[in-house]
């Protein structure tokens, strides 16, 4: 066995060759002198060149590895020289042939000589990118550098070629073609101006530069560029405003204990040429408020792409409370974008739930006010709830002396006292309760001048009764009758009260003496009137209480001096038959001169007494009006006691007042103005001045008491202060 176990043997040490000839080859012999099979490899080294050159090959092996061969076998390799070991050079160089094997672990050398001549050529440039770091912004322009050196000693045509960027990234192309002088450097560059757009998403885009040229083999350089981030990341909540729960149709109304969840959309838009992922947060919920709570966005961690917009559902959910006022919940919703590269706009949205009661508080005030005025309309404190005090209809009514009570007297047998001031004063009870209950229909009521402490009533069945107003007793201090079953349908006090008068449906009218009320009460009348018509009312007219108007059936009006006996017809304008009354007859206290009248024609007079009272001159009426209510019944009338104003009832249901002047006449400032309208006939009314007040109250065939109240009228030269 050799020393050495791997032979060498090359044919020729001196070899010329001419670079670019395609004669540049010579074998290599390899002999296997061990005693094992083996394989071989060969490798060249040339003097003074820079093994460590990356990508440059000047040679060629063929095979590359050698079957394994049997011990004193041999395998030739052939190697060809594709260019100079060192770029450019040409002469004389030593070349080393080195074999070895990897199972033998032994190698052996030898040297050749060769001498490289110019020829073709096949060089390879030397390319290299400057700069160490490639970044650019959208829309900014961005250079590549490139460096290209020809070691070769001809001039070289060079053509550089970026790929695997976008065409568009270019606006000058993507080639490059130049001419390198031999030895010499040139830089060129790519411009690059990137969009902003889905093409330019920020990240590292690697890319290869191709360069060929015409005396030398082709190389290719690697690097990447990097695109930065640009742009902006934006959320928008809307509405700003939600309700628990959600607003439904009016149909679903009755499914008002229901509730469901307030929904908001939250829009994420990314302007920006980054992916994006985000999530929500609550920035504020740290009170008690907001127990029972629930905040949930879906889908949350999102994956938002550049330049897109995604619609997310913010859902908020809280219990309601059965009862009171709406709660309201001022959230902070927080956007958590994953990469804050770039600038983020309004990431805190402000938003608010208004949590709406089962039973709103405005619900239950609703009810309870319908509740309370429900009560206070069926309750005594409202003179129009639907149960009037009197079960029948309202007969006469009067105000005492003061005008601070008054009464009223009805077909449903009763007589009521009034509290005046309740019929205008809201809480103020008006109905002071029952006087007293009679046996039959009582058809009048007036109070007795003096003090006011008494009253007469006159009853259906021709009773007269006289009752304390002031005690709780009902029962009657006394109690006379001329004749059974003559309706009683008007009395009138004497101003001393020491007589009480009272007409009668028989067309009688009574005197009772009632000086001896307490010791000795009247059984019999002191003096009787026979008239040959139903008396419907009667008042005391004049200054010494001696005459007496009388009206009724066939619209009748006589003056009767009681004293003397003596009836005076007066004329009335009016002609009735018989079915026409004169139904009411007034006097003024303090101008007991004048006489108003009212019947069921719906005319209504005023007369002047002072003429026919002391001579046998006509009486004159000062004024007349017909349709005094709308061509209805004029049921009642009164004046106010120093005769300036008049106030009437009709079957319009309507309460009217009337001014006028000193001497009766109605005024053109006030001709019936309405006070009240009703639904019912208004079938008894009286007046009274309080203060600047004209005080009123009125009663119908419903059964109902009313009052009314307006401003006197000072400036008419009847009414003065």
């Amino acid at each position: 066995m050799s020393a050495n176990q791997i032979g060498l043997e090359i044919p020729q040490k001196e070899l010329n060759f001419k670079i670019g000839s395609t004669k540049n080859s010579f074998p290599v012999v390899v002999v296997n002198d061990s005693n094992q099979f083996s394989s071989f490899q060969i490798e060249l080294i040339a003097a003074g060149a820079d093994i460590q050159e990356v990508g440059y090959e000047w040679y060629t092996i063929s095979p590359d590895v050698s079957v394994k061969i049997p011990p004193g076998d041999l395998v030739e390799f052939v190697v060809s020289i594709i260019e100079t070991p060192i770029s450019g050079f040409t002469g004389i160089m030593n070349i080393t042939v080195r074999a070895f094997s990897i199972e033998l672990r032994e190698e052996n050398r030898e040297v050749l000589r060769i001498n490289l001549q110019e020829g073709a050529g096949r060089s390879i440039l030397k390319a290299e990118i400057p700069a160490q770091k490639l970044q650019a912004m959208p829309l900014d322009d961005l250079e590549i550098p490139i460096l290209i050196g020809n070691p070769s000693q001809q001039n070289t045509n060079v053509t550089l070629t970026c790929r695997d960027l976008p065409d568009s990234w270019f606006p000058r192309g993507n080639t490059q073609q130049f001419t390198v002088k031999a030895g010499a450097q040139f830089r060129a560059s790519f411009i690059c101006n990137l969009p902003f757009d889905h093409d330019a998403i920020a990240k590292s885009y690697p890319f290869t530069i191709d360069i060929s040229h015409t005396n030398g083999l082709p190389s290719q350089l690697t690097s990447s560029l990097e695109v930065l981030p640009k742009g902006e990341l934006a959320v928008v909540c809307l509405p700003r405003l939600q309700t628990i729960p959600a607003k439904r149709s009016w149909k679903l109304w009755w499914k008002f204990w229901q509730s469901s969840p307030a929904i908001f959309t939250l829009t994420a838009d990314n302007a920006s040429n980054l992916p994006q992922k985000i999530s929500f947060d609550l920035e504020n919920v740290n009170s008690n408020d907001y127990e029972d709570f629930s905040f949930e966005v879906s889908p949350n961690d999102a994956e938002i792409e550049p330049f897109s917009k995604n619609d997310l559902q913010l859902q908020v959910d809280k219990s309601r409370p059965w009862v009171g006022a709406s709660q309201k919940l001022n959230l902070l919703i927080k956007a958590n974008w994953q990469d804050t590269r770039v600038n983020t706009i309004d990431e805190v949205q402000a938003i608010e739930v208004v949590v709406k009661p089962v039973v709103p508080l405005f619900l239950i005030i609703l009810i309870l006010a319908i509740l309370l005025f429900v009560i206070g309309w069926l309750s005594g404190f409202n003179p129009n709830n639907p149960f009037p005090p009197h079960q029948g209809a309202v007969t006469s009514v009067q105000y005492d002396g003061i005008g601070d009570n008054a009464i009223s007297s009805s077909n449903d047998r009763t007589i009521r006292k009034w509290n005046v001031s309740g019929f205008y004063r809201p809480f103020v009870g008006f109905d002071l309760g029952t006087l007293t209950e009679a046996q039959k229909a009582i058809r009048t009521v007036r109070y007795r001048p003096v003090n006011n402490n008494f009253v007469a009533s006159g009853l259906e069945n021709g009773e007269i009764q006289i009752l304390d107003s002031q005690s709780e007793n009902q029962r009657p201090i006394a109690t006379f009758t001329n004749q059974a079953d003559d309706r009683v349908f008007s009395l009138e006090y004497t101003l001393d009260s020491r007589t009480l008068f009272s007409g009668h449906g028989s067309g009688t009218v009574l005197r009772w003496d009632l000086q001896n009320l307490f010791t000795n009460p009247p059984t019999q009348p002191s003096q009787i009137k026979k008239f040959d018509f139903a008396v419907i009312a009667i008042a005391l007219v004049g200054q010494d209480d001696s005459t007496l108007a009388i009206a009724g059936r066939y619209n009748q009006l006589v003056l009767w001096n009681w004293v003397n006996n003596t009836v005076k017809q007066i004329p009335y304008p009016n002609v009735g038959g018989q079915d026409d009354y004169i139904q009411s007859i007034s006097v003024p206290d303090l101008k007991r001169n004048l006489l108003a009248t009212a019947d069921n024609q719906g005319y209504m007079s005023v007369w002047d007494l002072s003429t026919c009272l002391q001579s046998n001159r006509p009486c004159q009426l000062v004024d007349g009006w017909k349709d005094a209510h709308n061509s209805k019944p004029v049921r009642s009338v009164a004046f106010s006691s120093q005769g300036c104003y008049l106030v009437s009832g009709g079957d319009d249901g309507q309460t009217k007042l009337w001014a006028l002047t000193a001497n009766g006449k109605r005024t053109s400032n006030i001709n019936g103005k309405t006070l009240e309208t009703n639904r019912s006939s208004v079938s008894a009314v009286d007046i009274h001045l309080i203060g600047k007040d004209i005080v009123t109250i009125s009663g119908t065939t419903e059964g109902r008491v009313l009052g009314q109240k307006t401003e006197r009228l000072f400036n008419l030269g009847c009414d003065v202060k």
